[in-house]
């Protein structure tokens, strides 16, 4: 990529040692002569702050300070070509791999051009009503159809590629990239995908009947599914962040994105590093 002229800083809310690293880190790039912009709901004084939005449409690169949440709130608006370095604020982060002590360095290093991309895939979706399309969405880590407050099971239909695949009675579904392999997909019994492979995942919660497993399919796969007539109390999450109410008859319709998410990634450790850390693979 060309030089980096403007640098978008994403910081969790009411997280002081977070705001206090966005100060330094702006102050750092000032004197560069690089713009800094702020996200606006982070709340940090002396920054031109805007949306999530208009930031990821202005930065040439996005530095999140915070956990995967965070990340995850700017990636779904990010472009391919715009970097996200994450720093991990003390948060169980898959995402965010760069410590806090790390920051300043690697924001020097990303700087000089001094870094590595991992692309992450993308899925986007639809959701339709009636034979009318909705909403669309992207997303980096997954799609969930769940049950709502009253914890009901929930009938639906998945079909893949327009042909039937199964009929479920369960608490939801999960169309999970192999990002999200670690998120709601891991603790629904999914597998763990290495996230340069390109798959998608097909993940019941809870289902009534135990031979229903989760299945890994192909990445240029179609996958739909269809809200059950009479069905109430169905909610459409995305990314675990947003929500939407969903409706008997209803149609979530789920591919691969048109364009992966650039994560800048730490020289100090390794997927699988940060796989054992999190889960404490090896310990005792």
């Amino acid at each position: 990529m060309g030089r980096i002229r403007t640098v978008g800083l994403v910081v969790k809310r009411d997280r002081p040692r977070a705001s206090r690293l966005a100060r330094r880190m702006a102050v750092a790039l000032r004197r560069r002569r690089v713009a800094v912009l702020a996200d606006e709901e982070a709340g940090l004084t002396g920054v031109a702050a805007c949306s999530k939005e208009a930031l990821a449409r202005a930065a040439d690169l996005i530095v999140v300070l915070g956990g995967d949440g965070t990340l995850l709130s700017i990636a779904r608006r990010a472009q391919a070509r715009v970097p996200i370095l994450g720093v991990n604020m003390g948060e169980l982060g898959f995402l965010t791999e760069v410590t806090e002590s790390e920051a300043m360095p690697m924001l020097a290093r990303v700087l000089a051009g001094r870094y590595e991309l991992d692309r992450r895939m993308t899925v986007e979706g639809e959701l339709v009503r009636a034979g009318q399309s909705r909403r669309r969405f992207r997303v980096l880590n997954d799609v969930v159809v769940s049950n709502g407050a009253r914890a009901r099971i929930v009938e639906f239909a998945v079909a893949v590629d327009g042909l039937a695949f199964a009929d479920y009675r369960a608490d939801g579904v999960i169309v999970a990239t192999p990002t999200g392999s670690t998120a709601y997909s891991l603790s629904a019994g999914g597998p763990i995908v290495e996230p340069t492979v390109q798959v998608l995942l097909l993940c019941p919660i809870s289902p009534h009947t135990l031979t229903n497993r989760p299945v890994v399919l192909r990445p240029d796969a179609i996958v739909e599914i269809t809200v059950a007539a009479g069905q109430q109390d169905v909610v459409l999450t995305l990314d675990g962040q947003e929500g939407l109410p969903l409706a008997g008859g209803d149609r979530v319709i789920v591919r691969r994105g048109r364009s992966p998410v650039s994560l800048v990634r730490s020289p100090n450790r390794t997927y699988y590093d940060v796989l054992r850390s999190k889960l404490g693979w090896g310990t005792r």
